[in-house]
């Protein structure tokens, strides 16, 4: 997860891949409707393009103007973004209500992300849930948490 939060992590980053995801591809729509100063846009533009999340593309010579895609992995975000979103506007809108509401296409109605388990298909939850270090674990780290769990259930 830290490595994940260390690219996306920071607000302005995930406005810009917010409105990626919405259809705007050109450096004056990210300033426009993240709110964010130009300079900060273009620091986080290039980030997500260093980093493989957008791709750039110049659509203009003179004077010379970009426009930005997403990648797959930019596109793999959408799910991350719309849980957010919605934690957001459950514990976090003030009693104003969603300012964006997410609809299925197939019948209509506001769609709300479930994690499932890709094995079996049942809902999965934070009580279903255990977590074991995979096999890019730090070993270090593993042995800390295992001092940590052991500590913790006495």
């Amino acid at each position: 997860m830290a490595r994940s939060a260390s690219l996306i992590g920071d607000p302005w980053s995930l406005l810009i891949i917010r409105e990626a995801l919405a259809g705007n591809r050109r450096f004056s729509d990210f300033v426009e409707f993240t709110g964010a100063q130009p300079s900060v846009v273009s620091d986080r533009l290039k980030r997500l393009v260093a980093a493989g999340v957008l791709r750039s593309s110049q659509y203009q010579d003179h004077p010379p103007r970009n426009e930005y895609r997403l990648t797959p992995m930019g596109r793999a975000l959408q799910p991350v973004l719309i849980a957010l979103s919605n934690w957001g506007d459950e514990f976090l809108d003030n009693g104003h209500g969603a300012p964006l509401v997410y609809i299925h296409e197939g019948c209509g109605q506001p769609a709300h992300p479930q994690m499932t388990c890709t094995h079996c298909g049942d809902s999965v939850d934070a009580h279903s849930l255990r977590v074991i270090p995979g096999p890019g674990a730090d070993p270090d780290n593993v042995a800390r948490r295992v001092s940590h769990a052991t500590r913790s259930a006495d």
